[in-house]
């Protein structure tokens, strides 16, 4: 008896429904089966289910001799569950990765309640993926399990049958069936919730619901729509059957009169000339189940007393007012904006014929994200060499929890950003600022750059229009041209800055002092890194794998090229997976699927994280040039070097001068660390010899060293000496814990008889 059944029914989705069976069958955890059932459809999804059947045993294809609709379809795919739990999925939905075991692991916790009900986004064809915006009712807070009594607001998510896993065991006690009809969702998932003893909430996103450009087959004009009041009539037959739910009835007349006013008023939904017969069905229904002193919502009360009178012309005529009433706030809302931007600008040219203020400086980093990066370490510094500095820092007003206390806050775009950018003497950023700054006499602005480039970068993209995008070289150069400073961690950086970012002023000075973001890996003491260890939550004397794979260009949609979860468990329970998605996105790749894989996306400081983990699993990322000053393990995963390359491009083949061991399979990465090599003597001379080269100035004082020639213009700023001998005796910051763990075993697949040191298929270093 697998965990679960999860029932695909089928019909005229033969371009979608790959992907829709394959997101089940890609899942880490195993223990489902699929019903696929193909509702006698005309395309080639039948075929399609055969297939998958004759590969996969876990596939099981059920044809159904004529087309019954979904309902019935998935009624027939109930009749051959065998799974404790039924999963629905449409077949152009998908679940998401990780989905299945997150479900199981919740049931598990909750101790398998009668339904679980989970969250689902959006997904349109342009890539865009929006969550659920009722997500909020899904929080996993109070009782494990309770009752919709306890949670009526749960009625506010979306009431489909795709974002619930059911209790097999419960569905059939109760009898529950899928009617024939257009609304078959609505008289099985009421009664579900309000008949289940015991209900719990996932707050995770495990169905991506997809919107096709024609829309599901709810959005088409059809007289079909009237079907929904023979669906209510259903949902209160099943109340009116169990005495102990007639406290419903107000709350689902309630639900019902919103449904009935939705689909009245949505265009393209209801036939022209048949508006008039559905508000007459309508006001049928209210007085059918109306439960009269019923309190109702303010805010529905008129709309609802309309539909229970019959006045539909009345109805329409107030929702064309509310309608214009939108428009003439969006209207004024536009206007609104373009006053307040014209008086933005006009203040700030107000503003730049005032004096430069000498004692201030301003600073921003990753487009005013937070306190971050090369310049939150010179702004540290900054405030602690110079006398009377007053500093600044723009960032949005969700990341203002980061900036230090004593530190003024900018938010972008308001009256105090712009005069902070007008009369601040310095302007300190890691990206540009807004290409609207005006570069005054007397004003010096310092461009810190965030990381050491291995992926092709400003000019050098003119020729890779995937990876450039919407990117204007003319406003970039115009940008440049108000650089005095360009900082530079090494000479590779130096070469690439000054080609990449070529500078039409002469003045422009390159600061090759190292990164100031990496001092803080020459103060830091074991105290700070227990301390880092413990607040990020990695367990005592585990070893902390740190993720941080970088952007793709050539994806849309971001998404994971290794399956953490198969990785983690691999590793064994020695280890801990920190996963880190790229500083440009606004959520993270991996939701919580695995106890031992920590999502550190959040953390507002990557250097704190790196210090805090022990080994480091990057592709592409500027990460590993800062990591390898730890002299700390380094893993490159480069599965899709082909690709990479065609699309963004490197400076150096990474292959051929790597800072470790390199894996080009997910197979390969885990044999590197089920032979030990991740952290084996060639690993560690490829480290030194990269450290070498792209950590000659990390000594701990590159923020001094910035903050010296640039806000007290000292020319006689001195570099450490570039030898072997002067790096190998500073201390990177002190590691976690002594690396040493149990070799895990290798995975089923692999060749345990082979020796690591040879064949054909052992990873290159």
């Amino acid at each position: 008896m697998p965990r679960f059944s999860v029932i695909v029914p089928a019909y005229r989705v033969q371009a979608y429904l790959h992907e829709s069976l394959d997101s089940v069958l890609s899942q880490s955890y195993a223990d489902f089966e699929i019903i696929a059932v193909d509702d006698c459809s005309p395309d080639s999804c039948g075929a399609i289910i055969d297939g998958y059947a004759a590969r996969d045993s876990r596939v099981r294809a059920l044809h159904l001799p004529e087309n019954v609709g979904l309902g019935l379809a998935r009624n027939a795919g109930i009749a051959q569950a065998t799974g404790d739990y039924l999963i629905f999925l449409d077949s152009d939905d998908t679940l998401a990765p990780g989905a299945l075991r997150t479900i199981a692991d919740r049931i598990a916790r909750t101790g398998d309640p009668d339904v679980l009900v989970y969250d689902y986004a959006r997904t349109y064809w342009t890539g865009e993926s929006v969550r659920n915006t009722f997500a909020g009712y899904l929080a996993e807070t109070g009782a494990a399990t309770f009752t919709l009594a306890d949670r009526p607001g749960l009625l506010k998510v979306l009431m489909v049958v795709w974002n619930k896993a059911y209790r097999r065991e419960f569905v059939e006690a109760e009898g529950f069936t899928f009617p024939p009809g257009y609304y078959e969702d609505t008289p099985w998932t009421y009664p579900v919730l309000m008949a289940a003893g015991s209900i719990a909430v996932l707050d995770e996103v495990c169905v991506h619901y997809r919107q096709r450009r024609q829309g599901n087959i709810l959005s088409t004009t059809s007289r079909k729509h009237f079907d929904i009041f023979d669906q209510y009539d259903r949902v209160f037959a099943f109340i009116d059957a169990r005495p102990r739910l007639a406290a419903w009835r107000p709350v689902i007349y309630r639900r019902m009169l919103d449904h009935f006013s939705t689909l009245f008023t949505t265009r393209g939904r209801l036939p022209r000339g048949s508006r008039s017969e559905f508000f007459r069905r309508a006001r049928a229904h209210c007085g059918r189940y109306r439960v009269p002193g019923a309190p109702a919502p303010r805010r529905t009360r008129l709309r609802h007393g309309l539909i229970r009178l019959g006045a539909h012309r009345t109805y329409r005529a107030l929702w064309a007012v509310r309608l214009l009433r939108g428009r003439l706030r969006r209207i004024t809302g536009t206007a609104r904006r373009v006053v307040r931007a014209g008086a933005l600008q006009a203040y700030y040219r107000v503003q730049l014929r005032l004096p430069v203020r000498a004692d201030r400086a301003v600073f921003a980093a990753y487009w005013y994200r937070g306190y971050a990066c090369n310049p939150a370490a010179i702004e540290e510094k900054a405030r602690e060499l110079v006398p009377g500095l007053q500093t600044s820092w723009i960032c949005r007003a969700e990341d203002g929890h980061t900036v230090p206390t004593g530190i003024r806050r900018l938010t972008p775009g308001t009256y105090r950003y712009w005069q902070a950018l007008a009369r601040s003497k310095y302007l300190v950023n890691n990206v540009n600022f807004d290409r609207r700054l005006v570069k005054r006499r007397g004003q010096v602005l310092l461009q810190t750059h965030h990381g050491t480039p291995l992926k092709t970068m400003g000019l050098d993209l003119k020729d890779r229009p995937a990876a450039a995008g919407t990117m204007d070289f003319e406003q970039l150069l115009a940008n440049v041209d108000k650089w005095d400073f360009s900082l530079s961690a090494n000479r590779h950086s130096t070469l690439v800055w000054e080609k990449a970012y070529p500078s039409g002023s002469a003045g422009l000075e390159t600061l090759e002092y190292g990164s100031p973001r990496n001092d803080l890996f020459r103060r830091a003491t074991v105290a700070d890194v227990a301390r880092l260890r413990e607040s990020i939550g990695i367990p005592e004397g585990a070893t902390a794998l740190l993720y941080a794979p970088t952007h793709r260009d050539y994806r849309r949609t971001q998404r994971l090229d290794l399956d953490l979860e198969r990785v983690v468990r691999a590793l064994g329970p020695g280890f801990v997976i920190l996963t880190r998605a790229h500083y440009s996105y606004d959520a993270p790749l991996v939701r919580g699927t695995h106890p031992r894989i920590i999502d550190v996306s959040d953390h507002p400081s990557v250097e704190a994280v790196a210090l805090a983990s022990d080994a480091l699993i990057t592709d592409y990322s500027s990460l590993m040039f800062d990591y390898a000053d730890l002299d700390r393990p380094i893993v490159i995963h480069t599965g899709d070097h082909e690709a990479y390359e065609a699309v963004r491009g490197t400076y150096f083949d990474l292959r051929s001068y790597p800072p470790g061991a390199i894996a080009h399979t997910e197979d390969e990465l885990l044999d590197i660390f089920a032979t030990g090599h991740w952290r084996g003597s060639r690993s560690a001379q490829l480290r030194a010899a990269f450290r070498a080269r792209f950590c000659p100035y990390d000594d701990g004082h590159a923020a001094e060293r910035v903050v010296r020639r640039v806000f007290l213009g000292d020319t006689t700023v001195q570099v450490p000496p570039m030898s072997a001998g002067s790096l190998a005796e500073r201390q990177p910051g002190p590691a976690p814990v002594p690396v040493s763990v149990p070799v895990p075993a290798l995975l089923s697949g692999t060749s345990p008889g082979r020796s690591p040191s040879t064949g054909p298929d052992r990873p290159a270093v």
